[in-house]
């Protein structure tokens, strides 16, 4: 619990993937990416229970061997490439609470995809939720210069463009406002943003900034740098 208050951690966990397939029993540093969350979760006293949502069996049981709960397998209308994860925690959180007879306050998403998450990000998150009486809180981490929106370019016509016309006002690199992207190490929120506002981000959304290096796996390259980022960190 964190300040009195149920905390339900969902790893969501799909079969399916078109960049790489079975990606969530992809290994870096040697341990799927699955069971990797498994390892973090431990580690975080705030989680009361933790529990995967999948469709496909072997994730199913190298999820339990991680000491992660598998109390329901996600049906196919939540299974789809389309579907967002709102619904896919909301179906996890009634089917939980359903099975434990327990309600919980907040619920946390830890995609196995974000390999390289630590205990603190996690935690961090969940205490600033608390104190800080939020809707929601996410990591995040600092994007690059080169991606930001004034850099960016179209092609119309045969002839490139500026994505946005005010990059013309922008002459250096620190002109520009430090942005940020969605790291995927952890969306905290509590149950009326998930149940009332339908929404991970609550119209109260706080952050907390993993200044780390983070990758969010969707293709084959993506392993390969999480597991170097890995041996890298490890020495």
């Amino acid at each position: 619990m964190s300040d009195g208050k149920r905390v339900l951690a969902v790893v969501p966990a799909r079969g399916g993937s078109k960049g790489s397939r079975l990606k969530n029993l992809r290994e870096v540093g040697g341990v799927p990416m699955v069971a990797r969350v498994g390892d973090v979760v431990r580690e975080v006293a705030e989680i009361d229970r933790t529990v995967a949502s999948t469709d496909h069996d072997l994730i199913a049981q190298t999820a339990r061997e991680a000491g992660i709960d598998v109390p329901f397998m996600r049906p196919p209308e939540h299974s789809g490439d389309s579907v967002g994860d709102e619904p896919v925690l909301t179906h996890a959180l009634e089917e939980v609470e359903r099975e434990a007879g327990v309600q919980y306050d907040i619920i946390t998403m830890l995609q196995p995809t974000s390999p390289l998450r630590k205990p603190a990000h996690v935690r961090d998150a969940i205490v600033k939720l608390v104190e800080e009486d939020l809707d929601a809180a996410w990591t995040i981490s600092p994007s690059e210069s080169q991606c930001h929106p004034y850099k960016q370019l179209t092609i119309a016509s045969g002839f490139v463009e500026n994505f946005d016309e005010r990059a013309n006002t922008i002459v250096t690199r620190q002109e520009l406002e430090q942005l940020y992207h969605r790291n995927g190490c952890c969306y905290a929120m509590t149950r009326s943003c998930l149940l009332d506002q339908k929404n991970k981000k609550g119209r109260k959304t706080g952050y907390v900034v993993v200044e780390e290096m983070m990758v969010n796996v969707d293709t084959e390259w993506d392993i390969e740098l999480a597991n170097w980022i890995l041996e890298r960190e490890q020495g």
